[in-house]
């Protein structure tokens, strides 16, 4: 199954249909520069691209190894993508009108932050896709921490699909204890889309324990597939 790289066949050969949430040039601009300089510096793989649903408003909700994650889950998708991000980023001059042209957000760390959740939801329901990082913060050790409880609010309530993606070699390109990144093998994998009444059908803690075991084991086969040392989950 991870072998499979292709787009979802019901895409146009060229261009989006018009019911797709849409987004500006300059997003396209920058993830058709990323799909140049990603694998120019790290042997980039992206498999199960064929998972991207070509309509409706979807929660990809990912795993979360280094600052290379947001770029590399969007890179290798045909629609665009919304990004939550840290508040301070904004801050600094002219990096928020940048981040919001590249159809990011802020959001608050540390505490619950409702707007933007209702933001999220908003891009959401108008037809969007927007990126989850369920464990909220860069992992400490490769693998995939215990999610926060508002990624079921964003999957039960706003989404038709949710797309468990699982990055891989991220974390030994780019810990979070250094301060530059260096080259390697990284690996990034589209489950299969879960429709939304699949989804309704578990209570919220069931819901995000029931995605996390499906992303672990979908690390376990990447990681098998590239040779590398299997992560011993409790």
């Amino acid at each position: 199954m991870i072998k499979r790289s292709h787009p979802n066949p019901k895409f146009p050969q060229f261009g989006l249909p018009n019911t797709l949430h849409s987004s500006n040039p300059l997003y396209f601009i920058m993830r058709w520069g990323l799909r140049v300089v990603l694998p120019a510096f790290w042997k980039a793989r992206v498999y199960g691209r064929h998972n991207e649903p070509s309509e409706g408003g979807v929660v990809y909700i990912s795993n979360h190894q280094s600052f290379l994650d947001p770029m590399l889950v969007g890179f290798g998708l045909v629609r665009p993508m919304s990004y939550m991000a840290r508040d301070s980023l904004f801050r600094v001059p002219g990096m928020g009108q940048l981040m919001a042209a590249l159809n990011a957000f802020p959001v608050k760390r540390g505490k619950a932050d409702t707007g933007a959740l209702k933001e999220a939801m908003r891009r959401i329901k108008a037809g969007g896709q927007v990126l989850v990082f369920a464990e909220g913060t860069r992992t400490q050790d490769g693998k995939i921490a215990p999610f926060l409880p508002g990624v079921a609010l964003l999957a039960q309530r706003a989404a038709k699909w949710i797309v468990p993606v699982v990055v891989d070699g991220a974390y030994e390109a780019w810990p979070r204890n250094k301060a530059l990144p260096k080259t390697g093998d990284i690996t990034v994998s589209f489950g299969k889309a879960i429709p939304k009444e699949d989804i309704s059908q578990f209570k919220s803690g069931e819901m995000v324990e029931h995605l996390r075991q499906i992303m672990i084991q979908m690390q376990a086969e990447m990681r098998q597939e590239a040779g590398r040392p299997a992560l011993q989950y409790d």
